[in-house]
């Protein structure tokens, strides 16, 4: 008999009522450390006071006017966006597939604009994951997303992941974008080298390309700078952001400059829920307190020491953990053994994790994260790779 929540999750054993920061306290009482935020959403930890008034006050007041009028809170969101990014105008949205939808008909739409319609094909890299409508698993072009759902939506080729040759060898007459995340999230942890990102920015300039950043999982100070492409002194014409950016809200956005954004006139895009005043509340909090002074240092402060932890974590458990990903506190281990049994022996430890491809396992704590609360998670981690190592040599004597 089917669930009365359609089974499309493999959900684990727990539950969760009330959060306090980095911690989740479960139905039963336990309590865990948070180290999966939600998938990177929960950019400032659980209940944030700071957040949790803002929506109170907001709630009280409007939940829902839709599009057909003006949104102030939106039209401030944008602004600060604007202000502390390449952008020169903002599309709010619900999630992070939405947004990418945007940024694909955006690229498509600026080439129809200039008269080359014919320019519809973007090009992604292989372990890439862009959302889950029938566009986004094209770009992804992961098989275990596709299969099932019929012919692939066509416009999308993709390229190995570092294969410059083959990257140049895709663009063609039809090319109108190039589409990448500066670290594949789902993909493992794999981080674009800068001079990389720097070299896509010039191929696109060269070829009369758009480049599409998707930093839905890497931005809102996830790496240590508002957005990731920053690290490597570049810009890109679009971007998708959406997790830390409603620190738990369900919300995103397509940011992109005046020229990527001609085609985007009225009519041609929109979405119902899209910028709601709860939203747009919630955003503005969010970005009260990544924007404050010395929030970004501290986001680097700790990113710096949890590597070190970690790096000497995988010295110490060389039959569990092969080495450390990822930058900033967007950071995990590739396995050794299967990361599904590192993940379970976690949570065992009261500590929670995010899997990926490549048996990599994603520690995405809080940006708020303290090292005394660092200390903790190590402790159950030694914990976690401690009950594996007992489980190897339990294995290996029988």
């Amino acid at each position: 008999m089917i669930t009365p929540i359609l089974p499309t999750y493999a959900r684990a054993d727990v539950a969760f009522e009330r959060g306090e920061g980095p911690w989740l306290i479960a139905t039963t009482g336990e309590r865990y450390l948070d180290f999966g935020s939600g998938i990177a959403v929960n950019s400032l930890g659980h209940s944030h006071p700071h957040l949790v008034k803002t929506l109170q006050d907001q709630a009280a007041k409007l939940w829902h006017t839709s599009n057909l009028y003006q949104m102030p809170d939106g039209k401030r969101l944008a602004e600060r966006l604007i202000a502390n990014t390449f952008a020169d105008t903002v599309f709010f949205c619900n999630s992070g597939a939405e947004a990418n939808e945007a940024a694909i008909k955006m690229a498509r739409k600026y080439h129809s604009a200039h008269g080359h319609s014919e320019r519809f094909r973007i090009i992604t890299f292989e372990g890439a994951f862009h959302g889950r409508t029938l566009a986004t698993i094209a770009a992804g072009g992961q098989k275990k997303y596709l299969e099932g759902f019929g012919p692939k939506v066509d416009g999308f080729d993709q390229v190995p992941f570092g294969d410059h040759d083959a990257l140049k060898a895709a663009i063609g007459p039809e090319t109108a974008a190039i589409m990448i995340e500066p670290i594949q999230g789902e993909g493992g942890l794999r981080s674009v080298p800068h001079q990389c990102l720097r070299g896509l920015r010039a191929l696109c300039d060269e070829h009369g390309l758009l480049l599409i950043m998707d930093e839905v999982q890497t931005g809102v100070g996830r790496t240590g700078k508002l957005f990731a492409h920053e690290w490597s002194g570049i810009a890109p014409d679009i971007m998708s952001i959406a997790k830390g950016i409603g620190g738990g809200f369900p919300m995103g956005a397509c940011l992109a400059t005046e020229a990527a954004a001609v085609g985007m006139t009225a009519g041609t895009h929109g979405t119902t829920f899209g910028g709601n005043p709860l939203a747009m509340a919630v955003g503005n909090a969010v970005l009260d307190v990544v924007l404050a002074d010395g929030f970004l240092d501290h986001v680097n402060k700790t990113a710096l020491s949890f590597k070190q932890k970690l790096a000497a974590f995988a010295d110490g458990h060389p039959k569990v953990i092969e080495g450390v990903r990822g930058e900033g506190l967007l950071i995990g281990v590739k396995c050794r053994v299967p990361n599904t049994e590192f993940q379970a022996a976690a949570r065992k430890a009261g500590l929670l994790s995010v899997g990926a491809g490549d048996n990599v396992v994603r520690l995405i704590p809080p940006l708020t994260i303290t090292e005394a609360e660092l200390t903790e998670a190590m402790a159950r981690l030694e914990q976690a790779a401690a009950a594996v190592e007992a489980d190897l040599s339990r294995a290996a004597a029988e």
